[in-house]
């Protein structure tokens, strides 16, 4: 990958040394399924979609599952993650159930949020999954104060806090980084740069396009990270994680990462070629890479690897099937959880 200058952005930092060991076959093979159910699952929203079944606003993270699928692998029990609208891979890479995450996009009764929150906003307490938002860059303040609840709390975690490359030029993700530099607040901010804040490149949109060095001003430390290869992310990810877990404030991680969708499922995607497409597709797709590795080292086979997909789309099929099944919420709901008594 490459940052919007044009420069190589280096995923290890020279001089330093993986904080994770390399994946080994059974590594890899679970990577490689994580990173496909977030793909057939994707691909099956999209349909949905089409079909009428899911409503409002709907952001696929296709081309992106490296990045939360390398960073959840090296989390720990007592993290927590919270993320923008395009939050469906974060969902089930933290162990979120695809029924549930399928049956909330649809508005069912069975979703995490009971049909009420859709795709944009959906939570998990059980699995520290603390949501999806809608506000571009809204997310960061919260996640910063997760970080706060960690250190208060003396419980070793730390908050993922992603955000797209639109949210980093927003007020309050400064705000954000200088009380979590102030304070030494255990945080990595992921910075998931796929090129395109909605409509506009970084390039068109940001004075300078390093997003991992926005951080700068605060002393906090950052690096660009190739985020279409899964065991770069797991690398990069460890030591930042292993960063703020030790006390010494927040980390930035800048994933140079690609989305081949629209912005969401109403953007005809005009602001670039097919052909830009297809090139990130055919030469980086971060699934199509775990899979070469295995099959060339031989680590895997065709057959192994057809059978993890048929798994894959067993999941996601019934998914489908149970969000349609499930009835809608009861007009009732209007009126629960909107307040909380204190």
């Amino acid at each position: 990958m490459e940052n919007q200058n044009g420069a190589a952005s280096e995923a290890v930092a020279e001089g330093s040394a993986p904080t994770v060991p390399l994946p080994d076959k059974d590594k890899l093979l679970y990577l490689y399924r994580e990173m496909l159910v977030i793909r057939r699952f994707e691909e099956k929203a999209g349909q949905l979609y089409g079909m009428g079944l899911i409503g409002g606003f709907c952001h696929l993270y296709i081309g992106q599952e490296a990045v939360v699928v390398g960073m959840t692998d090296v989390a720990e029990p007592a993290d927590t993650v919270i993320t923008a609208y395009r939050d469906h891979g974060h969902m089930l890479a933290c162990g979120m159930e695809a029924r549930g995450v399928m049956a909330e996009l649809t508005g069912r009764r069975g979703g995490y949020s009971r049909g009420k929150g859709g795709s944009m906003h959906m939570f998990s307490r059980e699995k520290n999954f603390f949501g999806g938002h809608g506000i571009v860059g809204s997310q960061v303040s919260i996640g910063t104060g997760l970080g706060f609840a960690h250190k208060y709390k003396e419980d070793g975690g730390v908050c993922h806090t992603y955000m797209g490359d639109g949210a980093v030029n927003q007020g309050q993700v400064y705000e954000s980084f200088n009380m979590a530099a102030l304070w030494k607040l255990p945080v990595v901010y992921v910075i998931e740069n796929n090129r395109y804040g909605m409509g506009t490149s970084v390039a068109r949109a940001s004075a300078t396009t390093d997003l991992a060095l926005r951080g700068q001003a605060y002393g906090i430390p950052g690096e660009a990270v190739n985020g279409m290869h899964v065991e770069e992310v797991r690398e990069a990810g460890a030591r930042a994680l292993a960063h703020a877990r030790s006390g010494n404030g927040p980390f930035i991680l800048e994933m140079l990462t690609y989305r081949y969708r629209g912005h969401s499922m109403s953007d005809p995607a005009k602001y670039r070629t097919k052909e830009e497409v297809s090139k990130v597709r055919e030469t980086q797709d971060p699934i199509e890479h775990v899979r070469k590795v295995m099959l060339e080292g031989g680590l895997a086979s065709e057959d192994e690897l057809k059978a993890i997909d048929k798994d894959v789309r067993g999941i996601v099929n019934d998914s489908a099937e149970f969000a349609q099944e499930s009835p809608e919420p009861d007009p009732a709901e209007l009126w629960t959880d909107v307040l909380v008594d204190a």
